[in-house]
């Protein structure tokens, strides 16, 4: 009788420019999802809702929310025409590192985001990133 012994198989490396370009597809799809809310809450709330003023900030924040997306995807389309196809990565592995602190940082309590913009400031204003 043979008794295996069980082995950790490593997690599989992907190509990096691979994954990259399917971060730059997710954030497409994500810019895209957002540009249809303005349409959606225009035909809940109707032409008014462009008279206000707290309206129309939500407006420009949706606006903002989608340029920053796509020029994320973009930037990052960009950069991963200049990395090697032979450079690669663990997903698994570095999804589990983004687990962890995420995890981290919600078990001390730090804000997760310092730069994010506050929803009191003007939306609309340029923060290039």
């Amino acid at each position: 009788m043979t008794v295996n012994a069980m082995t950790e198989q490593p997690s599989p490396a992907e190509a990096l420019p691979d994954v990259l370009m399917r971060i730059v597809a997710e954030l497409h799809d994500v810019a895209y999802l957002i540009e249809r809310i303005e349409p959606q809450l225009l035909d809940v709330g109707g032409g008014e809702l462009l008279n206000s003023p707290e309206s129309m900030k939500v407006m420009q924040g949706i606006d903002l929310a989608v340029q920053k997306t796509r020029g994320l995807a973009e930037f990052i389309d960009t950069i991963t025409c200049e990395i090697p196809q032979d450079w690669s990565v663990d997903v698994a592995t570095a999804l589990s590192l983004v687990k962890l602190s995420e995890m981290q940082r919600a078990l001390s309590g730090a804000a997760r985001y310092s730069s994010v913009q506050p929803l009191a400031k003007a939306a609309g204003d340029f923060d290039f990133f």
